[in-house]
């Protein structure tokens, strides 16, 4: 049975504890033993995450210390897969550079805010992350982010405001051994537990995983 971590915490507005327990849910379904915590001492213990097969960070802004993310940056580079969603994961802990590094980009603006509906656009749909699923829309936050260029993005969305250049919305990447997939999909459970949202950030913990 693989093992996976939820973390979970940080700002209140996107709902942590109510996503984290739908992603648990989501991997139970999977056949995946699954702990969930309420605090980032959880990364401590260095061998116990080596133990595991995947972690799932859902801890948006907040401050990390060095031993903590030290186990867990170690962890990913020793195999471990990681994947989040939204804030959770691409709004984290803003001053750990290292820790952008692994996830792959940063959050930097959400133009029109939490109400706008906006299109995301699938493009590469061989892939068994997003496999069989159409271009949608969702009616959420538009993440603006700075990305890592030697991510292998999977969705894009456009800012037509903002210039004509796609915006990764889903991605995946290795930081060493470990596979990291992100979606900044999920502002909150509502759309989270949508059925595109969902099946993406559930495919992408089975990837990152090495379930998929």
């Amino acid at each position: 049975m693989k093992k996976a971590l939820i973390v979970w915490g940080g700002w209140d507005g996107h709902e942590p504890k109510q996503v984290a327990d739908i992603l648990g849910a989501a991997l139970s379904d999977e056949g995946f033993e699954v702990e969930i915590s309420d605090t980032l001492d959880a990364f401590l213990d260095a061998e116990k995450l080596k133990g595991l097969d995947l972690i799932v960070p859902q801890w948006t802004m907040g401050e990390i210390t060095t031993e903590q993310l030290k186990p867990l940056l170690g962890a990913v580079a020793s195999g471990v897969g990681i994947a989040g969603l939204h804030g959770g994961m691409g709004d984290a802990f803003r001053q750990q550079t290292e820790f952008q590094f692994m996830v792959g980009g940063q959050w930097v603006a959400h133009p029109g805010g939490a109400g706008i509906t906006y299109a995301v656009e699938i493009v590469k749909p061989e892939d068994p992350i997003v496999a069989g699923i159409e271009d949608f829309e969702v009616t959420s936050e538009q993440y603006y982010m700075h990305v890592d260029p030697n991510n292998e993005v999977l969705a894009v969305t456009y800012f037509r405001d903002y210039g004509d250049a796609p915006v990764p919305v889903v991605w995946k990447k290795m930081w060493g051994e470990g596979r990291v997939f992100y979606s900044s999909l999920g502002h909150n459970a509502e759309v989270a537990a949508q059925e595109e949202p969902l099946t993406i950030i559930t495919r992408g913990m089975l990837w990152a995983a090495r379930a998929l």
